[in-house]
């Protein structure tokens, strides 16, 4: 895509669906960080389900550390690698309440030391709960990233550089999400549905996925 397309792309996303959030329910940027560190290889669905009791009773790092470990494991076995991520989400929680005063550092750097945290996590912290332009790739934006010649690359480092060089303002702060929405309920993984696809037409992918019940025109 060329500049002018890549304008194009992000205008269309924001016009359908102009505040896109994160799927992940939470209550400040300590939940936030605790739901992300959970998701990974998880969805956010069984995420929110596991979590709903806890952030009633869980608000701060230090009631996490006064949970306890087994006790949070109890609230988490649903979720895949539960184990270990109960180990993770309490050693950080140690972590911010003896290095950092019971707060979320608003710094990549000092996120990615804290256990279970990698640079995928902590950009997504960083620009939902703290409002910075970072992209997070995931999945999903790793394969929207690449199949619509938006930012192709092999690694998802290599994609998040062209993001970084590639989205224009205004749509830097929501990029994230309007790709993240865009993967999981549109550019599907196994089938893209580009028959209903708003950038479809933009998109370098072929041949367009067929609306069901239709024939696919020739590439």
């Amino acid at each position: 895509m060329n500049k002018g397309q890549i304008f194009d792309f992000f205008s269309r996303l924001a016009e359908a669906n102009p505040a896109p959030v994160t799927e992940l329910e939470y209550g400040n940027a300590y939940q936030l960080l605790v739901a992300v560190t959970l998701s990974a290889q998880a969805t956010d669905v069984g995420v929110n389900k596991a979590t709903r009791a806890l952030f009633r009773e869980v608000e701060t790092p230090q009631q996490m550390v006064d949970l306890g470990e087994d006790a949070l494991k109890q609230h988490i076995k649903t979720i895949g690698l539960f184990n270990t991520k109960a180990k993770n989400v309490i050693a950080l929680s140690e972590i911010l309440v003896r290095d950092f005063g019971g707060e979320v550092p608003q710094d990549r750097d000092a996120l990615t030391t804290l256990p279970g945290v990698g640079r995928k996590t902590a950009n997504v912290v960083l620009n939902t709960a703290f409002g910075q332009e970072t992209f997070a790739v995931d999945t999903h934006i790793f394969r929207v990233g690449n199949r619509t010649g938006l930012a192709p690359g092999k690694t998802v480092l290599a994609v998040e550089d062209k993001l970084e060089r590639r989205v224009p303002q205004p749509f830097r702060r929501d990029a994230h999400h309007w790709l993240i929405l865009h993967g999981r309920y549109v550019c599907k993984a196994r089938k893209p549905e580009c028959w209903r696809c708003i950038v479809s037409d933009l998109c370098r992918f072929k041949p367009k996925t067929p609306a069901p019940g239709s024939v696919a025109k020739a590439a």
